[in-house]
Formats: C-alpha cells, sequence, structure tokens
C-alpha cells in the first residue's frame, strides 16, 4: 500500500452544485410527501422530476464527474479480475465446509472436557 495524499479541490461553484442538486432531490421526496391529496401519478411525477432535476445538476458538478470517472475505473478494474472456475470454487467450499465440521467436533470435544472438569470432577470434590 502507498502512503499518498490525496488532494480535493472543491471551489465554491461545485459546493452550490452539489447542495442544489441535493436541495432537488429533498425537494422531491417533500413533495410526494406533502401532496397527499393529489393522484398517485402527480406524487410521482413530483418525486421523479425532483431526483431526475437533483441528478441532472449534480452531474455536471466537478464532483459528479469524479464520481463518474471514478465508477468507469471501478466497471475498468471488475472487467480485469480473474475470476474462478466453477470446479475451483466447489473444492473451496468443499474445504471450508470441512474445516467447519472439523472445527465444530473439535469445539464439541473441548466442551465435553471441560464440562466433565467442571461438573463431574470439581463437584464431588466440593461433598
Amino acid at each position: 500500500m502507498s502512503n499518498q495524499n490525496v488532494e480535493t479541490v472543491t471551489s465554491k461553484s461545485d459546493i452550490v452544485l452539489v447542495t442544489l442538486a441535493v436541495l432537488c432531490a429533498v425537494a422531491g421526496v417533500l413533495a410526494f410527501s406533502l401532496l397527499t391529496e393529489q393522484s398517485l401519478a402527480v406524487r410521482l411525477g413530483s418525486l421523479g422530476a425532483g431526483l431526475a432535476l437533483g441528478v441532472v445538476i449534480a452531474w455536471f458538478s466537478p464532483s459528479g464527474k469524479r464520481l463518474l470517472q471514478y465508477g468507469r475505473q471501478s466497471y475498468e478494474e471488475l472487467r480485469r479480475v480473474v475470476w474462478p472456475t466453477k470446479k475451483e470454487t466447489l473444492n473451496t467450499t468443499g474445504l471450508v465446509m470441512a474445516f467447519v465440521v472439523l472445527m465444530a467436533f473439535f469445539l464439541f470435544i473441548c466442551d465435553k472436557i471441560i464440562e466433565w472438569g467442571l461438573y463431574d470432577v470439581l463437584l464431588r470434590l466440593s461433598f
């Protein structure tokens, strides 16, 4: 791992755009909640419009562009992953399950030894 200092440059316009995007999204949610007298189509339209406007505004902000770039880089990295074959997955799963069974048996034996030591040996000595 490298210890690189990451500097994020946020301008006032970026902060304003992100704040405006959040306010639009919140306004859409509030409109959906407060317009209980209206039909469901109007309520869903106001919710969708507020959220869509918020996403569009955020998309064009510098922070939104960085997020989009991060998403693209993550997708490219995901495409480079070498996934295990079905046989490798089944073998690994089998080994894990066998280890779990062995550990369960070992802990059961340890529990019985401790139980025998506490209840059968120590309690009989106290009488």
